[in-house]
């Protein structure tokens, strides 16, 4: 006998995330929390204000073309724009559905972040030194590419282990990742990181590999001895007064978080943390970082042999890096800029369309944000 009728939303593929069409990106990047498992990241409840100042209207050449920032949204599907100047808002706005208390998702700019994590363990004394091999946090990797890896060798992409992080490719490292998480698998992720082999030396080589950050996430996990989403909420969200819950994407329902993609944050929220960088990782004059953490994260560890960006030359502490700028980047148009010594904060947030959709002759979006960026860095 069949059931009764009842209405039922329909969510799109989370196995598909990294290969959804540009029709299914602004639904799915606002509610990635009803597709994964997750876990909150827990705000004070009493945010702390961010004043506004005066805003801004800038303008950026892009094809040859003066353009204003509502050229800019349209031109680039930006779903969030937030620029702060001297700890003010001087220009926010929103698209593509996304308000102000919506989380949208953080692709793999929550990597800078976890990173920024691994800081406050050491200032805790939960991690001795970053040069500490990362089997000794995750034993199960024991026997794997992974033996002689440290903490810092996953900091900066450079742990050897043979990986693919081709998006397009259904069958590469990246989506075999993707794919266990959306099946929820208890162990699956660590199982196919201790499944790969080494390619080049550890410490020798740069390679982009998502992997690489979710050990690391979960080797902070075991030295502190609390999930990472509660230990980011005792170290940042709860003392810097985050406006909204956050979560954490999680390998399986009650796992280990995902600590180097698809968590949520509110824009506002984004503008939160990178002042927390901003400012020496100190909260309200306590200090949550060591001293010179910040300037560890930002000092180049590798060259960049093929930037996803033109602004974007090496790596540090899972930062992009460039002149005078801290990076964290996402898939599908996910950014946060620091300029530390102009006291300058960009974060913006989109759906690029991606291949095989993108049409032919489209142009570059994520240059195209540069160029946006480096137009409010002019004088005026």
């Amino acid at each position: 006998m069949s059931a009764r009728a009842q209405p039922r939303t329909h969510l799109p593929r989370a196995e598909d995330f990294l290969l959804w069409p540009p029709a299914i990106q602004p639904y799915g990047f606002r509610l990635v929390d009803k597709l994964f498992a997750h876990r909150v990241i827990r705000c004070s409840g009493a945010p702390t204000p961010l004043p506004y100042g005066d805003e801004i209207a800038p303008v950026y050449f892009a094809d040859g073309v003066a353009r204003d920032v509502e050229a800019f949204m349209d031109r680039n599907f930006i779903s969030g724009l937030l620029v702060i100047r001297d700890g003010a808002i001087v220009l926010e706005r929103y698209g593509l559905g996304l308000g102000p208390q919506d989380r949208w998702s953080t692709m793999s700019t929550i990597k800078s972040m976890t990173a920024m994590l691994v800081g406050a363990a050491v200032l805790d004394g939960a991690v001795a030194s970053i040069d500490e091999d990362v089997t000794r946090f995750l034993p199960e990797l024991r026997g794997s590419a992974y033996d002689g890896v440290t903490l810092r060798h996953l900091l900066t992409m450079s742990s050897g282990a043979r990986w693919n992080e081709d998006y397009t490719d259904r069958n590469s490292d990246v989506n075999r990742y993707s794919k266990s998480m959306a099946d929820r698998i208890p162990g699956g992720v660590l199982k196919l990181m201790a499944s790969l082999t080494r390619e080049h030396a550890p410490g020798t080589t740069f390679l982009y590999n998502s992997g690489d950050t979710f050990l690391l996430g979960a080797a902070l996990t075991r030295a502190v001895g609390m999930p990472l989403a509660e230990y980011m909420s005792q170290k940042v969200w709860r003392p810097a007064g985050m406006e909204c819950d956050a979560f954490y994407t999680l390998e399986s329902e009650g796992g280990q978080e995902i600590g180097g993609s698809r968590a949520g944050i509110a824009l506002r929220d984004f503008g939160r943390f990178a002042l927390f960088v901003l400012d020496d990782g100190v909260i309200a004059g306590r200090r949550v970082l060591p001293p010179g953490w910040v300037d560890a994260a930002a000092t180049p560890a590798y060259a960049v042999p093929e930037p996803p960006v033109v602004d974007i030359t090496h790596y540090g502490y899972s930062w992009w890096l460039g002149r005078d700028v801290m990076s964290a980047l996402g898939f599908a148009g996910q950014r946060i800029d620091i300029f530390r010594k102009e006291k300058l904060i960009v974060v913006t947030l989109g759906a690029f369309p991606q291949p095989p959709y993108a049409p032919a002759g489209d142009h570059d979006r994520r240059a195209e944000v540069a160029a946006f960026t480096q137009a409010l860095r002019a004088p005026g």
